[in-house]
């Protein structure tokens, strides 16, 4: 672990841990098990550069149990680190000073259903899954769901503004979030919008904390808006020859049909091969060089009938070598199946890798697909790209080849994404769609923000958390280094 402990901070004592058995009872505190407490030392981020084990985990139940463990850490001065699933890309919920996991497992239920408002309120242990498991048959949907939504829960999900694969049609997170209530890092409970759909009252703190990483507060409940569950869907596969092809006819097919899909994912060769390996599954790609995962749904199956005919006779047009129509849930979950196990493909090849996170503007993604290949070709490393077409969203992946040492990946991995970074950066983007920086990368946030921006942060920070208790080192540092600085 490379960061610097803050000696500001107090250390985790017996009478501490008295205190927190006497918040939440004896069996929900955690502490003096190194082997029960590793588990809680990283989430999905691969590398252990980016571990680091709390000194003491803590399973509160309710909002006042987590407000008393708050303003014990506060008086104390003890880091506190939220964790919902452990299922994030970022090292957010890494304790890297040690000190508090407050962990929201116990926090599963969900608390209302309100069919005449078309809204749910929520724990935030929630897995993202069961929420639509739960409306489904009400003819209700949560919309803001990512591609991980079996495993994630719904707290992890606000305090990343989670996308997916649905972004381009239904937006990510935060367009659902309307109520949240909070626990603030000196230990306040606090009520944030509610069952509104306007709500103009004040600074729009409900949006504020949505995608804060966990640095600001606390979330107990959260309320959602549903939408009417779609009567049809159907998927197309469509094959291109290269990226190139496939990525530049994106914009076109939206343009020229007026029709927004559901979902516009690509994948290049390299990533759908990967799968397909790693799932033993034998989809004809081996002409393709790269595909356009297009998802359509709608109010009925005419309407979605004439709608993926209309998009697949435009991708022929546009060069598509063959269009693949999986309109009933067993073949559309065949070709799901194949890009959503992509990470754990590579993760079974190496472990030497990095999955990044990059968006620009959609039209700019085929002047970035481009650019990632040029990097690619610049350094012999293999960079596979696959992620969210629609809305500018790509996940690449930096994986070493096998013949590389870890010494030699180590020195030239930070340099690949400093390079990544400063492209994506000239093309307006920015280093995260949807997963976060964390403290992964933390210190990458000035190549694409302002110093200004970041004062701002700094700003918001200190005026909720003034002790820096609250998940410290995520996002940005307190103090300004040298790290972010463009050199």
């Amino acid at each position: 672990m490379s960061e610097e402990p803050n000696t500001n901070y107090q250390k985790v004592t017996d009478r501490i841990v008295e205190e927190l058995q006497a918040i939440v009872g004896e069996r929900y505190v955690i502490y003096g098990d190194a082997d029960a407490l590793e588990a809680y030392s990283h989430d999905e981020t691969g590398g252990k550069q980016w571990a680091h084990p709390p000194e003491v985990a803590v399973r509160p139940e309710t909002t006042e149990q987590i407000a008393a463990i708050m303003k014990l850490a506060n008086r104390e001065r003890i880091p506190v680190t939220p964790r919902g699933a452990g299922s994030g890309l970022s090292g957010g919920a890494v304790p890297i000073y040690g000190g508090i996991v407050l962990l929201s497992d116990r926090m599963n239920r969900i608390l209302e259903i309100d069919t005449d408002n078309l809204m749910i309120t929520v724990e935030p242990a929630v897995i993202t899954s069961e929420i639509n498991e739960q409306v489904e048959p009400l003819r209700l949907f949560y919309a803001g769901y990512p591609m991980s939504m079996e495993t994630c829960s719904i707290g992890g999900n606000v305090a990343e503004n989670a996308g997916g694969g649905k972004a381009i049609k239904y937006g990510v997170t935060s367009r659902y979030v309307l109520g949240l209530e909070v626990v603030t890092p000196t230990g306040d409970i606090v009520q944030l919008g509610g069952k509104l759909i306007k709500d103009v009252t004040g600074y729009n703190l409900v949006q504020l904390m949505v995608g804060s990483e966990g640095t600001l507060g606390i979330f107990t409940k959260i309320t959602l808006k549903l939408l009417p569950l779609p009567q049809a869907q159907v998927d197309l596969l469509c094959l291109f020859s290269s990226p190139e092809q496939a990525i530049g006819a994106v914009t076109t097919i939206i343009t020229a049909c007026g029709i927004i899909p559901t979902a516009v994912e690509f994948i290049d060769r390299q990533s759908f091969e990967a799968s397909c390996k790693y799932l033993n599954e034998t989809l004809p790609y081996q002409d393709a060089g790269a595909m356009l995962l297009i998802t359509l749904d709608g109010h009925s199956p005419d309407q979605v009938q004439n709608d993926y005919e209309a998009v697949g006779e435009k991708c022929m047009e546009l060069g598509a070598t063959e269009v693949y129509v999986a309109d009933n849930p067993t073949t559309s979950e065949r070709i799901w199946r194949i890009r959503r196990n992509i990470p754990e493909a590579y993760n079974l090849i190496t472990q030497r890798q990095s999955g990044e996170d990059i968006v620009v503007p959609p039209a700019s993604i085929p002047q970035l697909v481009a650019k990632i290949r040029r990097l690619a070709e610049k350094y012999d490393v293999l960079i596979p790209t696959y992620g969210h077409a629609g809305d500018g969203n790509l996940h690449s992946r930096l994986v070493s080849k096998p013949e590389w040492s870890d010494e030699y990946w180590n020195e030239l991995l930070p340099r690949l994404q400093t390079e990544l970074y400063q492209l994506t950066a000239q093309l307006g983007g920015r280093i995260s769609g949807e997963h976060g920086i964390g403290h992964k990368r933390k210190k990458y946030l000035a190549h694409v923000v302002s110093q200004e921006y970041i004062t701002m942060l700094r700003a918001i920070k200190r005026a909720l958390d003034p002790n820096n208790i609250l998940n410290p080192g995520k996002i940005f540092d307190m103090e300004p280094s040298s790290t972010e600085s463009i050199t």
